[in-house]
């Protein structure tokens, strides 16, 4: 499901609401399954990429390559002098924007979740790299997981078949 709005509209808050971090006023809501939670400004950590992508779990390394692949972050290992062992510094000051995006969704990939709530991953790539994530990762990967898509880029609505505007 793909949640499109204007910046401000309540996207995220929805989201909030989904994993209970809101106040509810009235209702009763119930989320069955694991949840992982691709957040808009990315939790990163000093450490290397792959303790980024692991976050304590135990290191499977067909799952980990899987989670690199689906987040499109293959290239930028092969780039890195110490591969997935380069350490990032704090809060990702040594990595781009984009990258710790996609180093978030690994994580959450590799969490191998019930339900994945993203709350615009796509926002901090360019346009080819976003649409090769929605394809492969979003669509692919996880296509057969509960995907809640939260963004106000219209550019993938012909691809989606569940829209909720807000």
């Amino acid at each position: 499901m793909v949640v499109v709005g204007q910046v401000g509209c309540g996207k995220t808050t929805l989201l909030h609401s989904l994993m209970d971090e809101t106040r509810k006023i009235s209702g009763d809501q119930t989320v069955k399954g694991a949840v992982a939670y691709v957040e808009q400004e990315p939790f990163i950590i000093s450490g290397s990429i792959k303790h980024n992508i692991l976050l304590g779990k135990v290191y499977n390394k067909e799952l980990f390559e899987k989670a690199l692949k689906a987040s499109q972050l293959e290239h930028d290992i092969e780039k890195f002098k110490k591969r997935e062992d380069t350490v990032i510094g704090e809060r990702g000051i040594n990595i781009s924007g984009g990258q710790k995006a996609r180093i978030s969704l690994a994580r959450a990939v590799y969490s191998e979740a019930d339900i994945y709530l993203l709350d615009d991953p796509l926002s901090a790539v360019d346009p080819q790299v976003a649409s090769d994530i929605f394809e492969h990762c979003i669509q692919g990967f996880l296509k057969d997981k509960l995907v809640v898509l939260v963004t106000h880029q219209l550019q993938f609505l012909s691809k989606c078949e569940k829209i909720l505007v807000i």
